[in-house]
Order: C-alpha cells, then structure tokens, then sequence
C-alpha cells in the first residue's frame, strides 16, 4: 500500500467497523475530557462544540466528551495543545495559530490552496501526520473552515502599506503584517474590543467567517482581499487515541470527517455566513476596503511570500516537501 493512500484507507475502514459494530462487544464507554482554543459559545468555538455534541449524541454507550472550557479560561490558548500533548486533556478543537509552538510546520495548513481531500489524497496529511505523531498528537480533521482572513482597521488604508498602524495578531499572520511595515503585539481574543476601543491597537486580523458581531462598534473597515485560510481542527492526545477500540476510533474518524467534507472549498454554508457576516457589518457602518489589480497582487504576493518563507526558515529539514505536497 503506498504510504499516500494510508490515511484516508484507515479512516475508511475504521468508519466500516463503526458500521458493522466491530469490536463493541464487552468495550467500556470511554469519556475524553476535550477543550477548545477559543471561549465556550464565541463564534470561533461553536463549530467545536457542535462537533462534542454529535459525538455525545451518536456515542452513547462507545463514547463521550466531556468538554472542560475554553481558552483562556481554562487557560492561554498557546498552552492547551502543550498541556494535551502532555497528558492534561485528550482531545481539543484548536487553529493551528495555537499549536503551531508544538508542530512549527503546521502553519502549511492555512496556506495551502488545495482541498483537504486532495491533501488526503496525495500524502499531505500523511506526511503532516507523522509529525503530528512525534509529539504525542493525532490530527483527526478540519472541523470548520472560517474563509479567508481580512485585516480589520478603525483607521483607512489608502495602499497595502500598513507602516505607522499598530496591530493585534495571532501567529498567523504576524510575519505578513510586519513585512507590510506594521508594529504588532499579541493578546488574547475576548481583549480585542478594549485594545481597539482605546486605540491602543489601530486594528486586526481575524477571519471574516467568525468576526465577532461587538466588534462592529470599534471597526470601522475590512480591508479586501482576504488571504489565508481560516481552519481549525480537531486534534487527540496520541497516546490516548492508541487506546481506544476501533469502534471509537471510528466513531470519531466518521464525525470528523463529516465535519471537514462540509468545509471543503465552494461549501454552500460558509457562503452563506460570510454573506450574512457582510450583510451585519454594512448595516453597522462598516466600510470595505478592496485593493484591486496591481495592488491586489501585490497584497496578497506579500501574504504568500511571508507566510512560506516563515515555514521554509523554520523548517528546514521538512518545508520543502510540505511545500510541494500542500502549496
């Protein structure tokens, strides 16, 4: 069996024992206990949530989770993925924005172009999984997709020149804003109202599919084109995902999956959200920057050129192969 095929063959037959019942007779139902990267009932956290309930709902008597909190309650969202890989939790829905300290090449996961199905298909994952695997994590799937990520300013931008702005970020597009002349700084998501509102920060990044609808009040641009991708994904505790049964691990492989299929590129309900997202933000006042031609090249040539080469510096020993396999 060639190693590119192995992923997406052990889903599918896991998915076929889940069906058949293989392996349930005498198996204990096992509770993992999960978090999420962002605060419980946010817009970035419902999709995870969702998921925890459908596991809940079709694992009774197999499997359940029982979700503890979310960042930064339960503590900083840069932490979590540590904390699991360690042992504190089993399972997590985190972006790679906060697990990248835990596997620096998992950035390529935003900036690929290409469908999650075709990174199943031609070794991408495979190859990201064992990288995975050597920190004691299990990438399981995408379980929501965000769309693209927008700068989002209280100051107009007349060119894709951000010198003289400074800007919340996330790892994400740190090395992208700064190369555009921005000063940044970090915090976490619920202080971005109050560093915008007190103009200590002149504006952010954040993914037009999970603004947050209060941030209208201290926004008053979305710079265009958007760039990026804004995934997030439900990770397992390696060790812990090695002990469970094959029908729970396939209970989770086929919800998963369900998840990330519905988030594949052109999917009709990320459509429809970023248009009732813009539909929000234009009746609170919000204006649209768009740079086009010329400038809309060279806006998002910046975004490409400085996320890569963030993962080429980084990752010398596995960059380029990630680069062929995911850009």
């Amino acid at each position: 069996m060639s190693k590119k095929t192995t992923f997406v063959k052990t889903a599918v037959a896991a998915a076929l024992l889940y069906s058949f019942g293989v392996g349930s007779v005498l198996a204990a139902e096992e509770t993992l206990q999960g978090v999420s990267c962002f605060p419980i009932g946010s817009p970035p956290s419902r999709a995870y949530e969702a998921f925890v309930e459908d596991i809940n709902a079709q694992g009774k008597g197999v499997l359940q989770i029982n979700n503890i909190g979310g960042a930064p309650a339960v503590g900083s969202p840069f932490t979590l993925t540590q904390k699991m890989a360690r042992g504190a939790y089993d399972i997590i829905g985190c972006p790679d924005t906060y697990f990248g300290n835990v596997v620096t090449e998992a950035p390529v996961l935003r900036l690929s172009g290409k469908s999650f199905q075709e990174l199943r298909e031609n070794g991408g994952l495979d190859y990201l999984q064992d990288l995975f695997h050597k920190k004691n994590l299990h990438f399981l799937a995408r379980h929501v997709d965000f769309g693209p990520f927008n700068l989002w300013s209280s100051k107009e931008i007349t060119e894709p020149d951000l010198t003289g702005l400074n800007l919340r970020v996330a790892a994400n597009y740190t090395a992208f804003f700064k190369s555009m002349g921005a000063s940044v700084q970090t915090s976490s998501m619920p202080q971005i109202y109050t560093l915008m509102e007190n103009n200590t920060v002149q504006g952010f990044g954040w993914p037009a599919g999970a603004f947050v609808p209060p941030w209208t009040k201290v926004t008053k641009y979305q710079v265009k084109p958007g760039f990026y991708s804004a995934p997030v994904h439900i990770l397992v505790n390696l060790k812990k995902w090695e002990s469970l049964t094959d029908e729970q691990r396939a209970l989770l492989n086929k919800v998963s999956q369900e998840y990330e299929m519905k988030n594949e590129p052109g999917n009709a309900t990320l459509a429809a959200s970023l248009k009732k997202g813009e539909a929000m933000r234009a009746e609170a006042g919000m204006e649209i920057i768009e740079f086009t031609g010329a400038e809309g090249e060279a806006w998002l040539n910046a975004a490409n050129k400085a996320g890569w080469d963030e993962v080429l510096e980084r990752n010398p020993e596995h960059g380029k192969a990630l680069e062929a396999l995911f850009r």
